[in-house]
């Protein structure tokens, strides 16, 4: 058997272990060793990016339990989910760097354990009589669980063929996003067992799993030479119009995605207050909508390896609009079971667009790079470009809820511009990639 894990000359301290020979395309390669090695760091991955997501939005589940203790109003909760999005979505792109700087492996065992500094905080310094200038700083440092997506997905997309990215990067993305439902579960259990008054609790609980996930990735999961040395991707990627069209494409799914996951309890709890009065109430509802949407991401990936993702991701913004012209529709007649389907569906339609768009990355690329490393290449630095800014339409979903909730006392005016936004990036995934045109990219 072909020895595919080698030591490099200059690699690094003993004990890294860096991967010179890695030939995904090649069958004999893949069956012989390839498979086995990509499922390994493709199941240490997930879960690093799992604890990682879970940290990421876990001030989702701390502002249910911010009573009038704490002197925080709505608008107020809004910025505090708000924070941890923007600064999440800026470390995606150094990110994506760092996994061609340092190697996939290094960056997942150092930014795992990056993670205890935002849950040691709040399980330390969340109280009663704390300043909302301190919540927003221990908000703002939760951040960091927003920047392990990019570097674990541009990371397996360099393990997997071309035939297998949609679903390994499905399987991927959905294992690491399910950890915005299980915060959401941790929090509720939390506040049916020790109370509302003990927020420190959710912070504690993921420390021990921190500790896990970067022992895991230190002695488990592999880095590729390949992947080192390329200053350049990044620089080339962002010259390329496509990198803006998926870029735009995603804000739409992953920036739905995470922005209703911050943001859903608190809708809930400002716009039906007699429903959900007491902050148990909206715990037991919030967590059902991000684990569908992440359950069901793979499918998003698997659909698109046999239907062609451009064809998965115009169909499913044109559902997006109509879940979200459902939600509308609620709203404005104050139907709860409505609004709860109409959110659930919005929550499994971004959960769909999100593994469809990222089968579309290295698709593309495959048809416009000269050779196969060249396409793995581009298509790991924009996985890190459109992630980042994806990230950022969570930022603009919780805000939009903001403005509508401080201008019109509802999500009304929200939920108008998700339509037309879905309806936008219905357009641009038809005249780009499906429409009949001579430069229409083959095989996306």
């Amino acid at each position: 058997m072909t020895t595919i894990e080698q030591r490099l000359p200059g690699a690094g301290t003993a004990g890294r272990r860096w991967i010179a020979d890695w030939r995904p395309e090649d069958p004999a390669f893949w069956e012989e060793t390839g498979a086995r090695v990509a499922r390994r760091n493709l199941a240490f991955s997930i879960f690093s990016e799992h604890i990682g997501f879970s940290v990421w939005s876990l001030w989702s589940v701390l502002v249910l339990f911010l009573g009038p203790a704490y002197h925080v109003d709505p608008a107020g909760k809004f910025l505090l989910t708000t924070v941890p999005t923007a600064l999440g979505a800026a470390l995606r792109l150094p990110y994506t760097f760092a996994i061609a700087r340092f190697g996939g492996r290094n960056w997942t065992m150092f930014s795992a354990a990056l993670l205890l500094v935002p849950a040691v905080s709040a399980a330390v310094l969340i109280r009663p009589g704390v300043s909302f200038t301190t919540l927003l700083v221990l908000a703002a440092v939760a951040g960091v669980g927003g920047g392990n997506f990019a570097s674990s997905m541009a990371n397996i997309n360099a393990f997997y063929p071309q035939r297998l990215k949609g679903w390994a990067l499905g399987i991927n993305a959905g294992g690491g996003n399910i950890g915005v439902a299980v915060v959401q579960l941790v929090g509720l259990a939390v506040l049916a067992t020790a109370g509302r008054d003990h927020p420190r609790l959710v912070a504690g609980i993921y420390i021990p799993f921190i500790v896990l996930a970067a022992l895991g990735a230190a002695l488990r999961m592999d880095n590729l030479a390949g992947m080192r040395n390329d200053k350049r991707a990044m620089r080339d990627v962002v010259k390329d119009p496509h990198s803006w069209i998926m870029s735009l494409l995603y804000v739409g799914t992953f920036g739905s995605f995470i922005g209703f996951g911050f943001a859903f309890g608190q809708v809930l709890q400002v716009q039906f207050k007699a429903d959900f009065d007491t902050p148990i109430k909206a715990a037991y509802l919030t967590f059902l909508g991000p684990l569908l949407g992440s359950l069901i991401r793979p499918v998003g990936g698997w659909a698109a390896d046999r239907l062609g993702g451009a064809r998965v991701t115009f169909w499913n913004f044109v559902a997006m609009g109509i879940g979200a012209a459902i939600v509308l529709t609620a709203s404005a007649e104050r139907s709860l079971p409505l609004f709860l389907t109409g959110f659930v569906l919005l929550f499994v339609l971004s959960g769909v667009g999100n593994g469809s768009t990222y089968k579309m990355i290295p698709a593309i690329f495959r048809a416009k790079a000269p050779t196969e490393d060249e396409g793995r290449r581009l298509s790991s630095a924009l996985i890190g470009v459109a992630g980042a800014i994806g990230a950022f339409g969570g930022v603009l979903v919780n805000l939009a809820f903001r403005q509508s909730f401080l201008t019109y006392k509802t999500g009304d005016g929200a939920y108008v511009a998700f339509i037309a936004y879905y309806v936008l990036c219905s357009a641009v995934t038809w005249a780009v990639y499906l429409r009949r045109s001579p430069r229409r990219l083959p095989g996306v």
